[in-house]
């Protein structure tokens, strides 16, 4: 119970904190489990979802639980929001530290040309 709870928590602090600085930005969040990970591009304006990626894609060959599958899916939704035309977004990182496969996944992001 007392996990749960500061994983909440730690997911409240960082959205609010996005939340106070987002002004037109579109918000990369991201989700992983322990076979996979996911990554979206959000509009809050609007409440919809741009892009998205994730490695349960058909085409994707990557192992998803693990560091270089993480770092794919960064630079797949990094090229899916250049070509939808975002350049500038907030990273939500959710309840999850930045550390191993959230990392890896920025990283990918951030060479595929998003800037955050």
């Amino acid at each position: 119970m007392v996990k749960l709870n500061t994983d909440k928590r730690r997911q409240n602090r960082v959205r609010k904190d996005l939340k106070a600085k987002a002004v037109d930005k579109c918000r990369l969040t991201v989700f992983r489990s322990s076979k996979h990970i996911y990554a979206q591009i959000i509009d809050d304006a609007s409440g919809k979802t741009i892009v998205s990626a994730s490695s349960l894609n058909k085409d994707f060959k990557e192992k998803g639980s693990d560091i270089n599958g993480a770092s794919k899916v960064g630079s797949i939704i990094g090229e899916k929001g250049i070509n939808a035309g975002i350049k500038d977004v907030f990273f939500d990182r959710g309840r999850y530290r930045y550390h191993g496969r959230v990392k890896a996944l920025a990283d990918g992001a951030r060479e595929a040309g998003l800037i955050f």
